[in-house]
């Protein structure tokens, strides 16, 4: 099954993902750390590439398709420089198409509210949340 090609392998992950929320239903809860991100990940079997963005924050949500909206929107949100190679990354792997799938199976709303727990459960923006992020910077071990 590895010969599929591009918006194909996205559906058949959401598919799986449909699989497991429609067996575990209410009792799921979804985290989202946006922290540390590259552009690769440890399934591809190599060492991950840099870090290429900001840390974000932590994101959840009882619904799983309003989770990864807002967390593609708050990539969005970043400037230029901060969400260049994520973004491209998503797009020509056609992770969209996960988002957009979810919602023809009724995996959840892709619309959500952001609220800020840091500063007293403010509604936010995604562009208020990627305000003023700090770049990454390696930690050395020392």
């Amino acid at each position: 099954m590895w010969d599929i090609k591009e918006e194909e392998f996205m559906e058949r992950m959401t598919e799986s993902t449909k699989a497991v929320v429609d067996h575990f239903g209410e009792h799921i809860t979804y985290v989202n750390v946006m922290r540390n991100m590259s552009v690769s990940c440890d399934c591809e079997g190599l060492a991950a590439e840099p870090v290429v963005t900001p840390n974000v924050g932590i994101l959840s949500s009882t619904d799983i398709l309003a989770l990864d909206q807002a967390c593609v929107d708050l990539i969005y949100a970043m400037t230029e420089a901060e969400h260049h190679d994520l973004v491209e990354r998503m797009e020509t792997r056609h992770g969209l198409r996960q988002l957009s799938y979810m919602k023809e199976l009724g995996m959840g709303n892709d619309r959500y509210v952001l609220i800020d727990l840091d500063n007293g459960g403010k509604r936010i923006t995604p562009a208020e949340a990627v305000q003023g992020l700090k770049p990454f910077v390696q930690e050395t071990g020392q």
